[in-house]
């Protein structure tokens, strides 16, 4: 998910925003809605990029990029999410969140940032969907080769 690169949440503002440009004064970002609306986001801003972002695991010194979560997301339930996070109890969430990410750390990931993490990916599946699709890597063997050398033959 290399499009989570250019996707930020913003500290104060509602919703997600691809970052257009930076600039000497901020920086430049384009609203993920269907407005599309631009401004200009200053450097005092706390702007977090979602490729940065991760959640802590039972594993000490391991995280969980959350670019995997929303894969994890993605193929185990698609656009078709059991759980609305404003309406969703706390042991729905924290249910919801360890049937994706079993290994989560139960202490220190809040659910309100699983409310916000499914809000994210409700976002990004309606106005990014290209980010969950699958790269096609080339294998060396799918790779086309050059023709091998015909031998010479004396006739």
């Amino acid at each position: 998910m290399e499009a989570l690169k250019e996707i930020a949440n913003i500290a104060g503002k509602g919703g997600l925003f691809r970052i257009v440009k930076p600039s000497r004064a901020g920086v430049i970002v384009e609203a993920l809605d269907d407005r599309k609306e631009k401004s200009m986001i200053g450097p005092t801003a706390r702007v977090s990029v979602l490729k940065d972002i991760s959640i802590y695991t039972d594993d000490e010194e391991q995280s969980k990029p959350l670019a995997d979560v929303f894969l994890a997301i993605y193929e185990k339930y698609g656009d078709a999410l059991p759980i609305a996070p404003k309406a969703a109890s706390n042991a729905e969430l924290a249910d919801f969140i360890g049937e994706v990410v079993p290994e989560y750390d139960r202490d220190r990931v809040h659910m309100s940032d699983v409310k916000k993490m499914i809000g994210w990916y409700t976002i990004l599946r309606k106005y990014l969907p290209e980010a969950f699709e699958k790269t096609a890597e080339v294998s060396p063997e799918e790779t086309p080769s050059a023709p091998a050398e015909a031998e010479e033959t004396n006739a």
